[in-house]
């Protein structure tokens, strides 16, 4: 005969399991109903070739905003954006004195020299209108559509911004 645990936590566990496997086998009763298992997602089959994972896109460069260097002279006027105290001359002599300066500039006149002398954007006469290398975002947009539109060593029309009346020379 089989000896008998002699711990009565074993003894008590031994006793359980006994009478569960007793019930299981007593007429009219049943086995407990099986549950249906979840389906498990679709498990390819070792035959079946693996679905590529396609590469992630490649992150293109960032690319640097277009830039081009230009000079220009600025005709204010009294009532224009950031117009000095000593600015006192209409909307309309300035846009003539402009036109003045656009011909001069148009004909060959140096147009550092043209900036020096007639431009009232501060700090002109020390650069001579020289205002570097600029994207378009940079400027207001119809100064910035004007330098854009211009080749190299071209003069444009006179260009209207809220800050007067602009001559431009394209540099770059």
């Amino acid at each position: 005969m089989p000896q008998l645990p002699r711990s009565p936590a074993l003894g008590l566990a031994l006793a359980l399991t006994l009478a569960g496997c007793a019930d299981l086998t007593t007429p009219g009763s049943a086995a407990p109903a099986l549950q249906p298992e979840p389906v498990a997602a679709e498990v390819p089959t070792p035959d079946a070739a693996p679905t590529p994972t396609p590469p992630p896109a490649p992150t293109p460069p960032a690319q640097e905003e277009p830039k081009v260097g230009a000079s220009h002279v600025l005709i204010q006027y009294k009532g224009s954006m950031r117009a000095g105290p000593t600015v006192t001359r209409t909307k309309d002599e300035a846009k003539k004195l402009a036109g003045e300066v656009m011909g001069k500039a148009k004909k060959g006149q140096d147009f550092a020299g043209l900036a020096k002398q007639y431009s009232d954007e501060p700090g002109a006469k020390d650069r001579a209108g020289a205002l570097g290398k600029f994207s378009k975002g940079m400027m207001v947009k119809p100064f910035a559509d004007a330098a854009f539109a211009l080749k190299p060593g071209e003069i444009s029309g006179i260009v209207e911004t809220d800050f007067g009346f602009h001559v431009i020379k394209r540099t770059e």
